[in-house]
């Protein structure tokens, strides 16, 4: 397992959420744009890679104890979202890359799928 710092760090992700622990563990991944597909198979612990910036990305990752919100292709990020994020203590991070290739580094770094 990784930190956050540490897989903010080896993917290059901006941090959008100054105030996240980045001492928390990332304890699997998983990827998909639909809420309700994240609501079923995601877990707490995980790191969420998704196009998605409106703010109910945050309310799903503060119900299910998500570790992080990954979005990826500089997709836009709604203000609100970030506020939100905040105030749920949910780290927002940002990728210029693709979902496909930011699952990839997050494998290469040891995150397995959904565990």
């Amino acid at each position: 397992m990784i930190t956050l710092g540490q897989m903010i760090a080896h993917l290059e992700l901006e941090n959008l959420t100054p105030t996240a622990d980045l001492s928390r563990m990332v304890t699997g991944g998983y990827a998909a744009d639909l809420l309700s597909c994240v609501m079923a198979g995601a877990k707490s612990g995980n790191v969420w890679v998704t196009l998605q910036g409106h703010p109910n990305i945050v309310a799903v990752a503060s119900l299910l104890g998500l570790t992080a919100i990954v979005v990826t292709e500089d997709a836009p990020i709604d203000p609100h979202t970030l506020e939100k994020a905040a105030d749920e203590d949910v780290a927002v991070l940002s990728s210029p890359q693709s979902t496909w290739a930011v699952v990839a580094a997050l494998a290469a770094q040891g995150v397995a799928a959904g565990d």
